[in-house]
């Protein structure tokens, strides 16, 4: 298994460029990841609001439920 050292130190033997290639490679990644997990999400809350378990709500009600 490689660990994240391993990977940083592994990265580290890359040259610039590939060094660059590498996080432009992992942020489109992890866009799209966000972008799955928000699609994901989405389907979930209109399934659960076609079962009437949940109703429409403003963002400044929504922002107060989740306001630490």
């Amino acid at each position: 298994m490689m660990t994240y050292a391993n990977t940083l130190d592994a990265a580290d033997h890359l040259s610039l460029e590939e060094q660059e290639q590498l996080a432009a490679t992992l942020r489109q990644r992890i866009a799209e990841r966000r972008r799955a997990e928000l699609i994901e999400a989405v389907g979930e809350a209109r399934t659960e609001f076609a079962r009437g378990r949940i109703k429409p709500a403003s963002a400044a009600v929504i922002a107060k439920l989740i306001k630490p």
